[in-house]
């Protein structure tokens, strides 16, 4: 069976530190073609992930004019990926576009209806869904293990780790800084682990707090106060069609010892469980409270041929591949993120307005 033809557009720090390397590593698909507006990085990319054969370009709508191209990875900053989305599923391509989906819901829609137009695979990467734990998390839920699941906290929270390279700063660029950076994957885990994703309204806040400050103890360096156009931390307040609530916490910066990224905290009606110490599940039996802590370390020997200690990025690469293949649905679907990306734009509306936000 032939490879899978992969062109990669945007050749920057997610394509080098996740999808190339994951890319890479299989033996169903190759990276024919690399892109990026600085020609160097994708020359760059094309030395260590390719072939001297491999086509580099500067401009990505050349990229798409290759008919022999299956596959697109969508790697660039916020603003473009619903553009370069739309095109490249225009172009017959399946398309891999990094999270968040869109910098609003109604670029999120166009992706949304390229995909059904033309019949091509979508999906957005929410590689935090491929941990071992949260796989197990979502299994139990599937299972009933916790009833009716009525309250989750979305947790994504540092305290002094504001990224300073990049456009991660630049709200043109991004969108919004960590709510729609780290807290989206807090929330995508969450409404993926309820099944849930239908929002009634909304109420959010933001916070421009320490953006300013110069003596920062940042963990990758000063940020420049000018170009940190972006929230410094996010938090909102999520009221589902069925009554269930979701507080969502988001900082790149924030006064606080207690900080956790990209976890998720459930109640429901039979137990709940939190990310505090690994996965803890909590609940009754026999009228006595008990907590259970599954063991998610790895135990295969070395004669085991399995997916048991894969990364959520390996991980991630394979099921997208294998969707292609085996012509399956995404491991995350397109409407899934689309629901992430309108609470996101309705938690940034409710902060500026000061008014609830709420969803048709």
């Amino acid at each position: 069976m032939a490879k899978l033809r992969i062109g990669i557009i945007g050749c920057g720090g997610i394509a080098n530190c996740k999808h190339m390397p994951a890319l890479a590593k299989l033996d169903t698909a190759e990276m024919v073609a690399f892109c990026d507006i600085i020609e160097e990085r994708a020359i760059k990319a094309r030395e260590k992930f390719g072939t001297p054969e491999c086509a580099v370009y500067t401009d990505y709508k050349q990229l798409l004019e290759d008919k022999s191209i299956d596959v697109v990875h969508v790697l660039t900053p916020n603003r473009m990926h619903s553009t370069i989305t739309v095109d490249a599923l225009e172009a017959g391509k399946h398309v891999m576009c990094e999270k968040p989906m869109a910098i609003n819901s109604a670029e999120a829609k166009k992706m949304l209806d390229a995909a059904k137009r033309t019949g091509k695979k979508l999906t957005i990467g929410y590689q935090v869904r491929h941990r071992d734990m949260n796989i197990y998390l979502k299994n139990e839920a599937d299972a009933g293990t916790f009833g009716d699941i009525y309250y989750a906290k979305a947790t994504a929270l540092r305290r002094r780790a504001v990224p300073t390279w990049g456009v991660f700063l630049n709200e043109y660029e991004q969108g919004g800084g960590p709510l729609i950076d780290i807290g989206t994957h807090a929330l995508d885990m969450t409404l993926w682990t309820m099944n849930n994703y239908k929002p009634k309204y909304c109420v959010g806040t933001a916070y421009h707090a320490l953006n300013g400050q110069t003596d920062q103890g940042n963990d990758w360096g000063k940020w420049d106060p000018e170009k940190f156009t972006v929230e410094d931390c996010a938090f909102g307040f999520v009221v589902m069609e069925n009554g269930a609530t979701i507080n969502l916490e988001s900082s790149w910066a924030i006064n606080m010892l207690d900080t956790r990224e990209a976890i998720t905290t459930i109640c429901g009606t039979k137990a709940g469980a939190d990310m505090l110490d690994g996965l803890r599940i909590n609940g009754i039996r026999q009228n006595l409270k008990y907590t259970f802590k599954p063991d998610m370390s790895a135990k295969g020997a070395a004669f085991y041929d399995g997916h048991g200690s894969e990364s959520p990025a390996d991980r991630e690469a394979r099921l997208w591949i294998d969707c292609i293949i085996n012509d399956t649905e995404p491991f995350v679907l397109p409407e899934q993120a689309y629901v992430v990306t309108q609470i996101l734009e309705g938690i940034y509306t409710s902060a500026k307005t000061g008014d609830i936000y709420r969803f048709d």
